[in-house]
Parts: structure tokens; sequence; C-alpha cells
């Protein structure tokens, strides 16, 4: 089937037209494309209209091998969805009630849709959340230690993302140990601008660093990640109202708030170069998230690998190397001139006397959606 993937951020839309019936790894590529635009309200119309624009020329160009079914990344799908879901009118209701959960996102997937559904009204489309991979996490995992009452009223818990890829990974992760998926007990670091680490056993989520909404866990581009939560009471206590602490916490901190850019790449040449704020923001990253990979460690017992992935994950080594330089006690140890190598595909980075391999995935969520969408389309209509 060929598949038209729209996948949506805060200012951008990427996306794929994928042949999920191709046979050799990208020849099923029909098309692909990104358009970017500033992040604000007036921007994001007029950046999306831009962007079916072009869409819709290079869905013409296609001719008859134009897409035959549209599918779309969701971050946020709740308590709710669990897996691929045809987006019939309530379910787009549905996604638009979880926006306050991930007010970055889910906004922008909902106005694809409905474009996308003005533009070609005879494609049936499909929502793919990031959230559905993390419903295996166990309830003493997912919980949060509130009370009763603000659990139930409330719809708290921790959720995860970046599940589409995650769950990508964990397919490519396991052919190349040619190993079954259900044999696969590892640790994914999906760091990009985002940035979550998994822990799997037995190839299913059982704990993620993400919680509610993306901003818990590790530092990222600008958000926090894990804090204490008295510094959002001090905040507010100081005059700014709840929208003006959200505005903080995901948009004004993590690495740009301590190195005065969210550029991971900008942030390596200053570090090298001895800039003082960028060498405690890299030393901070690579320290919260080799935590949480030594934490994840006894959680899944004898890991088969710890996977990088992501474009931060996927392109710095030097960031890789200030991780796994925590992680000796475990054994495990990259080889450098492996690592600092530039190659495409799946890789092998570390020595050969590490416990258990250190490998970087290259992140395919384009992929994963296109084949959700085609398998979840060929399914008889009383089981989707």
């Amino acid at each position: 089937m060929r598949v038209l993937v729209l996948n949506p951020g805060s200012s951008s839309l990427k996306y794929h037209v994928r042949d999920t019936s191709a046979s050799h790894p990208g020849t099923d590529i029909l098309a692909s494309g990104q358009v970017d635009w500033p992040p604000d309200e007036r921007s994001t119309q007029d950046g999306l209209h831009s962007a079916f624009e072009e869409l819709d020329a290079t869905v013409k160009s296609l001719g008859s091998a134009g897409p035959e079914a549209i599918g779309h990344r969701v971050v946020h799908g709740g308590p709710r969805f669990s897996s691929p879901v045809r987006a019939t009118a309530d379910v787009i209701t549905a996604i638009e009630d979880l926006s306050p959960l991930a007010p970055l996102h889910n906004p922008a997937s909902i106005a694809c849709m409905d474009a996308a559904g003005k533009r070609w009204p005879d494609l049936p489309q499909v929502a793919v959340f990031d959230t559905a991979f993390h419903r295996s996490i166990p309830d003493f995992a997912a919980r949060y230690a509130i009370p009763e009452d603000a659990y139930l009223a409330h719809p708290v818990r921790r959720y995860g993302f970046h599940g589409i890829s995650v769950e990508m990974a964990c397919r490519d992760t396991a052919e190349f140990l040619g190993i079954p998926i259900a044999s696969l007990n590892g640790i994914v670091a999906h760091v990009g601008n985002g940035a979550s680490v998994t822990a799997l056993r037995q190839g299913l989520s059982v704990d993620t660093s993400m919680g509610m909404t993306p901003l818990e866990g590790l530092v990222m581009g600008t958000r926090s990640g894990d804090l204490d939560p008295s510094i959002v009471l001090l905040i507010q206590r100081g005059g700014a109202t709840a929208e003006e602490v959200d505005h903080i916490l995901n948009h004004r901190s993590g690495l740009l708030a301590v190195a005065g850019t969210a550029d991971m790449r900008e942030i390596g040449l200053a570090a090298l170069q001895g800039e003082p704020g960028a060498i405690l923001a890299l030393d901070m990253a690579a320290y919260r998230l080799a935590k949480y990979i030594a934490s994840y460690s006894m959680v899944v017992g004898r890991p088969n690998a710890l996977v990088f992935t992501g474009g931060v994950g996927e392109n710095s080594a030097l960031f890789r190397d200030k991780v796994v330089a925590w992680l000796g006690p475990l054994g495990l140890w990259l080889d450098e001139e492996t690592n600092s190598a530039s190659k495409d595909g799946i890789r092998k980075i570390s020595a050969t006397d590490s416990a258990f391999p250190v490998l970087v995935v290259p992140s395919d969520e384009e992929r994963a959606i296109a084949e959700s969408t085609a398998a979840l389309l060929a399914m008889p209509p009383k089981e989707r």
C-alpha cells in the first residue's frame, strides 16, 4: 500500500509517501519533504497552508503512483487509544480533548487531519499514537503517588512518548542481533530536541522517562525534564501564571536555559572550545541519561543492547561518549573509532569487551506509521 505519512511538529511538517510493498530498503520512499515555520499561532496557520500546497503538488506529480491512504503521527492518545485507529470525526474530537496534555503537537495533528480530509476526501486516514507502545508499562511504574480523588478526576498516569520510534528501533535491533523481538531485553534512548529513554523486557515497554506529558525525564532542548515540583510553586508565587510556567518549562528550559542554545551541534562545538555553559549543559544531559540507563539496566535484567536513536543519538559521537563514560560499572565501553565513524544504517559502536552491545539505530517513524496504517486497513472492518 502507498501511504502518505504526515508527521507534524509544533513548527514543522515532515511528510513521506511510502510504499509498504517495496522489497528493498530505500525503494519504499516515493516522495519526501519537510516544511518549517516560526513557532507562533499565525505562522503555524500559514505554514500548514504552505505545506499542504507543497503536498498537493507532490501527490499530483506521482500520478497513478499516488497515495492510497494517509497515516498521521499523533503524540498523545491518552487512556483511550492503545493502537492505530481510523481517524473518524469521533476520534478527531477525542484527540482534540487530549490537547492540554500535548499542546505543542496534538493541535497540529488535528489541523493536518482536517486539511487532508478536505484535499483528499476519498483517502482513508489513520491515527498512529506515540503513546500506544507504552501501554504495557505496569501500574506500579505508571501510577503517580497522588490522592485517589485527583488520580481519578484527571487522566493522570505515565503514558510515555516516542513510542513509534522506539517500537521500530526494537524491531530493527532484534533483526540486527538475530533474535526474536520477544527475546529482546534492552534500553532505547531516543535523543533529539525531545528526548526519552525506554526500558524493554521481552520486546515490551516496561518503563520510560517521559510521563503524563513529554515534559518529564531527560534534559531536553527546551524542556526541563525532571525537577522538584516545588520549583513550579516557587515560580508561581513569584507572580507567574500557570500558562507562563508551562511556557518556561517547555520552551525556555533545558539545554537552552543552560547553554543559550537548544542545538546539540552548537553545544558540542562550544564545549570543545571550553565554553563553560556548553560544557555544563552537555554534562547535565549526559549524566541524566546515564542515570536512567543504569536504573533501567536493573529493570530489564540482562540487557541485549543499549540503543541510541533520534537526531542527537544517531549523529553526536561526543554525546554518546559522554553518556557511556558513566556506564563503566555496567561493563559498557565504546570503540572510539566506530563511535566516531560517520556511517548510514544500524551499527555497533561498543568495544569487543563491552558487557553488551551499544548500537546506533536510525529512527524511521515514517516507515513505522506507513506500516501501521497499511496493517490496520488490511484488517476486516469489524476488527479495526
